[in-house]
């Protein structure tokens, strides 16, 4: 367990760091980065104080949300190792705290290049108090939902992904479109970040996918055991539906615009991977492979509906992780089978549609609950501290201007810069000379 939740640490930091820096202006890549290392440093404190208490405080209490007050500060909450060898819970608390960090910092895909880093960290705790925390209490811990819904969400398909999908649309609806989009195309500056994010972040899910598993075995032998053939299990799964999204999403790319790209190839990848985090648990090695080519083809085509409707989504999280876990829930009720470790029979398995009821419902309840209160914070922050940089300042440079920095110094050996072999040198490098997407 400390391996999966030091591997689930590096999928924020740095993958998801990486992956979303480089799919970003290169004026604003060390802003989209710190967001990332931002939502973790924050989330973590806060996930300590009262996030443990009311997300699986009261087990199995059936209510909505946990008592904060309850294991305020993991009172209670045993540092050492328990009598019978299981480990320290504080183990369980970490692996816990990495998911809800990584959760928050996806939000920020949604509303790159245009919000000041104070807004967003004022943002995140609260987030997480009023959606994460509550709808990791009633998916994991003894909730209203986990109590009346048979819901199947092994590693976070409602928790992580669609609860992160909801709230970066609305966002992005609250705060508005970033200056000049869609008219001037705003690419990813430097796809190799974006590649090594992606790879990271496949590397680090076996972490956030197989070290989900929960020992249910009377004796030490019996959960060795499930130990041993769960983890083997869930592991070919998220294997096999990465490659088959990517797979999905080059093929849909390669019809509709003519080229199999990197960016394809990088996004397939986390479509493929959100798809089957809920799902890993519940299908056969057929079900993988059929949700994660559902998956690729399905966000290949989502992420284009941005510009049909006018959202700026800016790194497509919303056509990704709100598609994408909805896919991978909803397709349990369809490919669940019982062969699977803990699985029931869905659909297609002769089960009729009671996995599909529970896992529609428990999708539906994650969408309205996240999309309420993430519009009750976003209009909060709007109206008071806000949340857009001047319009000058996001044209200028996010990175200089809430940071003081930029992400790459392209000044000569002699202090001019190379952008112009015949105009004077800058005081400091110009929103123009650093953008890269120009560059030839």
């Amino acid at each position: 367990m400390l391996v999966a939740t030091a591997l689930v640490l590096m999928m924020t930091v740095p993958a998801l760091a990486l992956f979303y820096g480089g799919m970003t202006r290169s004026r604003s890549v060390l802003n989209m980065m710190m967001m990332s290392y931002g939502a973790f440093a924050i989330g973590a404190i806060v996930f300590v104080l009262w996030g443990w208490s009311m997300g699986w405080g009261g087990l199995g209490n059936g209510q909505l949300i946990g008592n904060p007050l309850e294991l305020f500060g993991l009172k209670g909450v045993s540092w050492h190792s328990a009598a019978d060898g299981t480990g320290s819970p504080y183990v369980g608390v970490l692996f816990q705290l990495t998911f809800a960090t990584i959760t928050a910092a996806l939000i920020s895909g949604a509303i790159a290049d245009r919000v000041k880093f104070s807004s967003w960290m004022v943002f995140v705790p609260l987030w997480l108090t009023l959606c994460y925390f509550p709808i990791a209490h009633n998916t994991w811990g003894g909730g209203f939902i986990y109590s009346h819904l048979a819901q199947q969400d092994y590693a976070g398909g409602t928790v992580v992904h669609i609860n992160a999908g909801v709230a970066g649309g609305v966002l992005a609806l609250i705060i508005g479109r970033r200056k000049n989009w869609p008219k001037e195309p705003m690419k990813p500056h430097n796809l190799t970040l974006t590649m090594l994010g992606a790879g990271l972040l496949w590397f680090g899910w076996y972490g956030f996918n197989v070290g989900s598993v929960v020992l249910a075995g009377d004796t030490a032998e019996q959960s060795t055991a499930q130990f041993m053939s769960e983890t083997g299990f869930t592991f070919m799964n998220t294997t096999l539906a990465t490659c088959a999204a990517m797979l999905g999403w080059l093929v849909v790319e390669k019809l509709v615009h003519g080229k199999a790209t990197s960016l394809g190839a990088a996004s397939g990848i986390v479509a493929g991977l959100v798809a089957i985090t809920p799902a890993c648990g519940a299908v056969g090695l057929a079900g993988a492979i059929a949700i994660g080519a559902i998956s690729g083809a399905v966000c290949a085509w989502a992420v284009g509906l941005k510009f049909k409707f006018g959202l700026d989504d800016s790194l497509d999280v919303v056509g990704v992780h709100l598609v994408g876990g909805l896919l991978g829930t909803i397709l349990i009720g369809f490919f669940s089978t019982s062969v699977a470790p803990g699985g029931v029979d869905g659909l297609f398995y002769g089960g009729g549609f009671s996995s599909l009821l529970n896992q529609t419902g428990a999708a539906l309840f994650t969408v309205l609950w996240t999309g309420v209160f993430t519009a009750i914070i976003g209009y909060a922050i709007k109206y008071t501290i806000g949340w857009r940089v001047s319009e000058d300042e996001e044209v200028e440079g996010i990175d200089y201007n809430e940071h003081g920095e930029s992400a790459y110094e392209l000044a000569g050996r002699g202090g001019r810069m190379t952008t112009s072999a015949s105009a004077p040198a800058p005081s400091r490098p110009s929103a123009e000379s650093l953008d890269l997407e120009g560059a030839k």
